[in-house]
C-alpha cells in the first residue's frame, strides 16, 4: 500500500488540518435539510406515491416510486440563493415494454397528477418528468421509467430529453454502489503515529472521523464549490452533480484502496485531484468521445452533452483545477483569518460566517466549562491535542 505523504506532520500541522477539516465539515452540516424540512419532503414523498399508484389508468397499474438522485446518496445541498432543494422521484412502471412511447407514459403520469386538485396547482412540465413545486422547502422531480430487458443488473429506461426514445439507467444499482464505496474507511497513517505518541504522554489525540463519511462531504463540497463559480455564468455549462458524484466516487475507491493517507483532508484532496482519470476517450464510429460511463449498466453516458456541447468540457476542467486548488489552499494555510477567508471564497461568504458563527457559540460554551484550547495554528478550539494549551475560565466575560 502506498503512502502518498513526504514526511510525518508535526503535532501543530496535524491540529491545523484536523480543524480545517472539522469546519468544512460543518460547513457541509449548514447545507443540510433542517429535520422541519426534512418531514415535510418525506411526508410530500409518501403522499405523491400514494397519489400515483391509486390511478386506474391500466397503464399505471404496476408502479413504484423510489428516491433517486442526491436524497438518496445523502449528498443534498441547499442551493444558492434560494431554500429550495431538489427532491427526484422514479416512477418505475412495471410490465410495459420498450415497445411503448416515452411521451404517452410521461403524459400518464401528468394526467394522474392533474387529477389532485393540490398537485395540479403546483405542477410544472418539464423536458423529460414532472416536477411539484412546495413553495420555499423544495421542488420534487417525477421522473418515468421501465424496465431494461438487456439489463443483466435490474437497469431502468428513462426517456430522453426529446421523448422520442429510452436511454438505459440504472439508479438503484448506482446507489448500491455508491453506499458501499462511501464505506470504505481510508487508512489514517497519522492516526497509528498519534495513537502511539499519545500513549506515551497518556494524553490521547482523537482522530475525527466525520458522521457522514469522507466520500459524501467531498460531493458536498465540491458541488458548493461549482455552484459559486457558475453562479453568475449566464450559459448552461455547469458540470452536472451525476458527474461530479461519479467521478468522485470512482476516485475516492481508488485512493483508499491504494494509499495511505495523513488525514481525512488529504483524502478529500486527492480524491478531487485523481477524478479527471476515470474521464474515458473512446472511439466510437470512428469519433473520439467523452464518456462518464455508469458503471451499473451498459450504455449510460452520464458526459453526453460534452460531444455536442464543447463549452461543457473546458468548463469541467477549468472548475476542477480551481477546485483542486481551493482545497489545497486550505490544507497549507495558517492562522484561522486566512483559512476562514479563503472558505468564504471559495464557498460563499454567508455560508462560512454562519458556520463559524456556530462555533464562535460553542467556543462560548466551551470558556465557561473549562473545556476551550488554544490550538497551535487555528487559534482556540473544543479539541485536545499535545499541540494545544489550556484557556483558563472566565466567569466575567469582560466585565
Amino acid at each position: 500500500m502506498n503512502q502518498i505523504f513526504s514526511h510525518p506532520l508535526t503535532d501543530t500541522a496535524i491540529q491545523r488540518r484536523a480543524q480545517v477539516f472539522t469546519i468544512l465539515e460543518e460547513i457541509c452540516q449548514e447545507l443540510e435539510w433542517t429535520q422541519t424540512q426534512f418531514e415535510k419532503a418525506r411526508t410530500s414523498y409518501e403522499a405523491v406515491a400514494d397519489w400515483l399508484s391509486g390511478s386506474s389508468d391500466p397503464m399505471l397499474a404496476s408502479l413504484h416510486v423510489y428516491l433517486h438522485g442526491s436524497g438518496a446518496l445523502g449528498t443534498s445541498i441547499k442551493p444558492i440563493g434560494r431554500d429550495e432543494f431538489d427532491v427526484d422521484l422514479i416512477s418505475f412502471i412495471l410490465g410495459l415494454g420498450p415497445a411503448i412511447a416515452p411521451a404517452r407514459l410521461k403524459a400518464a403520469i401528468g394526467k394522474r397528477l392533474r387529477e389532485h386538485a393540490y398537485y395540479a396547482s403546483i405542477l410544472e412540465e418539464k423536458k423529460r418528468c414532472w416536477r411539484l413545486n412546495y413553495a420555499s422547502d423544495f421542488h420534487l422531480d417525477i421522473s418515468p421509467t421501465i424496465a431494461n430487458p438487456n439489463c443483466i443488473n435490474g437497469g431502468e429506461l428513462v426517456p430522453d430529453r426529446k421523448l422520442r426514445d429510452w436511454h438505459a439507467t440504472n439508479p438503484r444499482a448506482y446507489r448500491t454502489l455508491f453506499d458501499e464505496r462511501a464505506a470504505l474507511v481510508p487508512r489514517m497513517t497519522q492516526s497509528i503515529i498519534a495513537a502511539q505518541r499519545d500513549a506515551a504522554t497518556t494524553e490521547p489525540f482523537p482522530v475525527r472521523q466525520s458522521v457522514k463519511g469522507i466520500l459524501r462531504r467531498t460531493v458536498q463540497l465540491l458541488k458548493r464549490h461549482r455552484d459559486l463559480e457558475f453562479l453568475h455564468v449566464q450559459e448552461e455549462i455547469a458540470p452536472i452533480s451525476i458527474i461530479i458524484t461519479t467521478l468522485a466516487m470512482r476516485s475516492y475507491e481508488m485512493c483508499v484502496r491504494r494509499h495511505v493517507f495523513a488525514d481525512e483532508l488529504q483524502v478529500l484532496i486527492d480524491t478531487i485531484r485523481l477524478m479527471p482519470v476515470f474521464i474515458e476517450r473512446p472511439l466510437v464510429n470512428g469519433r473520439q468521445i467523452y464518456a462518464v460511463w455508469n458503471e451499473t449498466t451498459e450504455g449510460e453516458n452520464f458526459a453526453e452533452r460534452w460531444n455536442e456541447e464543447p463549452a461543457r468540457v473546458e468548463a469541467f476542467y477549468k472548475w476542477h483545477g480551481k477546485a483542486l486548488a481551493d482545497f489545497e489552499s486550505l490544507r497549507d494555510l495558517v492562522g484561522l483569518d486566512a483559512i476562514v477567508g479563503s472558505m468564504k471564497d471559495s464557498l460563499g461568504d454567508k455560508l462560512v460566517a454562519r458556520t463559524m458563527n456556530r462555533r464562535m457559540d460553542a467556543l462560548n460554551e466551551g470558556r465557561k466549562t473549562g473545556a476551550l484550547m488554544l490550538g497551535a495554528g487555528v487559534g482556540l478550539t473544543t479539541q485536545k491535542s499535545t499541540a494545544s494549551t489550556p484557556v483558563p475560565k472566565n466567569e466575567f466575560f469582560g466585565d
